[in-house]
């Protein structure tokens, strides 16, 4: 089954402020220094940017003071009573992308087969669409989209640079300049962790990396606030991801340096290309404040900012971007009004199903029950880690908090948690749980929750590529 497309289009949104958003996912966040050389990427060539009148100059530099100050997102009416289970009841219908199963994590569906659009007439296709294509040599006759549907960004592919060569720094070392609150993406593979700090992915976007031998890739679209990672394997051969200047639904279109396919960041499949019709893993990474990162990985390695390209690293270049209510930036599909579309979402599938979990009414209830493909879950939330695309400053920006989730059956018994303080409680053992669902004190202190796939996207972006997903956001 495909995914379905949109197919109405409307004008894309101007937003109103010079301070927003000079740049796209696939279009580089403006450098406030410039590069110290080139990106080391050899296949690097300059693809020339697109002449829409849709495109965003990449050099003009937002000015931050005339960014207003965003709108905090509004708590949910009701909290749930901490002496009940709460079950979570849905509303009709909503978004969420399709993750491929980890290795170690719930597993999700099996991926249905993507299908290849006919021949047709692609080079007529291609040559109407807001995309160039001198540089590819990609094999543009596959496609699983409407090359409608992509259009440049406005940069050179790897524009923005990925990191391919990443560094690494300690624990104690990255306290020097990473805030408590400052988000990270947290990736653990057979007991060895990594922290890959948003206030350099943000300028990067594509991190490519090992952890405990795995080819990973570690990803983040500004404009969706997508955290993903991927194993960077596939029927044995390995893939090294750029950023490919293009977007589809506001969202970042990676490539691989193999075969120049173009990969859809949120959903993990190739679109255009020799592999289109693929999809990666995607691995079960958490997005959560550095505080929690290291209280719970002391030994852990971060990526360090010496990435070879000088960049404003703890800087936001989309200052006001995810103030609530605001229209999505280089989006041209049809909005799903269910939800604000800056809401951010905890997305899962299970099953054949999709759920959208809005952190409105998880900051409201702080553990949610819900049963999602058969699957009895647990979504955890804590209050804490902040926005990358509030303030000027990530440091100083808006707390939204972070998610996890796991499945509730534990060694054969199914159980049910509430929040106490910081941490999460079992009723059944008493034990208490990290927000990385580890137990940390109590009988199963040392045990592990099974992580469950899921992402903390805008839900403009989850709607765009699942609007089968139901939206949950009532206690039952």
């Amino acid at each position: 089954m495909r995914f379905p497309f949109t197919n109405s289009i409307k004008a894309i949104p101007v937003i109103g402020l010079v301070a927003v958003l000079t740049v796209a996912c696939g279009n580089a966040a403006p450098p406030a220094e410039p590069p110290a050389e080139a990106s080391p990427a050899p296949t690097a060539e300059r693809q020339q940017a697109s002449q829409s009148p849709t495109t965003i100059s990449s050099t003009t530099m937002p000015e931050e003071s005339n960014t207003p100050s965003p709108v905090p997102s509004p708590k949910a009416a009701a909290e749930a009573d901490a002496t009940e289970v709460p079950i979570a009841t849905a509303s009709p219908q909503a978004v969420a992308t399709q993750p491929a199963t980890p290795t170690e994590a719930v597993p999700a569906p099996d991926p249905t087969k993507v299908e290849l659009l006919d021949g047709g007439d692609w080079e007529e296709e291609l040559r109407r669409a807001r995309i160039s294509v001198g540089v590819w040599e990609t094999d543009f006759s596959k496609r699983s989209v409407p090359y409608s549907e992509i259009f440049s960004g406005g940069v050179p592919r790897d524009g923005i640079p990925p990191i391919d060569d990443p560094k690494f720094v300690t624990v104690e070392e990255a306290d020097d300049w990473l805030e408590g609150k400052e988000p990270v993406i947290a990736l653990e593979i057979d007991g060895k962790a990594k922290a890959y700090p948003l206030q350099i992915l943000t300028w990067h976007e594509i991190v490519n990396d090992t952890l405990a031998g795995v080819p990973v890739a570690a990803t983040f679209c500004p404009l969706c606030n997508s955290a993903i990672a991927f194993d960077r394997r596939l029927d044995g051969e390995v893939y090294d991801f750029g950023v490919s200047g293009n977007l589809r639904n506001s969202d970042l279109i990676m490539w691989d340096r193999q075969t120049q396919s173009w990969w859809q960041q949120l959903t993990g499949e190739a679109i255009v290309g020799e592999l289109t019709g693929a999809r990666l893993d995607i691995l079960p990474a958490a997005l959560v404040a550095w505080e929690d990162f290291k209280a719970t990985y002391p030994g852990a390695q971060v990526l360090s900012r010496d990435t070879g390209h000088r960049r404003n690293y703890g800087s936001n270049p989309y200052v006001g971007y995810d103030e609530f209510g605001r229209s999505p930036f280089l989006f041209t599909g049809e909005e799903d009004d269910r939800l604000v579309a800056t809401e951010r979402v905890a997305a899962i599938t299970a099953g054949d199903e999709a759920v959208a979990f809005p952190f409105a009414f998880l900051e409201a209830s702080e553990v949610v029950h819900h049963a999602v493909g058969g699957e009895d879950l647990v979504v955890f939330f804590k209050p804490g880690a902040r926005s990358a695309l509030d303030q000027s400053s990530i440091a100083s920006s808006k707390e939204v908090g972070s998610t996890g989730v796991f499945l509730r059956n534990f060694e054969g018994q199914t159980l049910t948690f509430a929040a106490e303080g910081d941490e999460f409680v079992d009723n059944e053992t008493g034990t208490r749980w990290n927000i990385f669902g580890q137990g940390v004190a109590g009988d199963l202190a040392g045990s592990q929750l099974t992580p469950v796939v899921h992402a903390n996207h805008f839900w403009f972006a989850w709607a765009a590529f699942r609007p089968d997903t139901t939206v949950v956001q009532e206690i039952q």
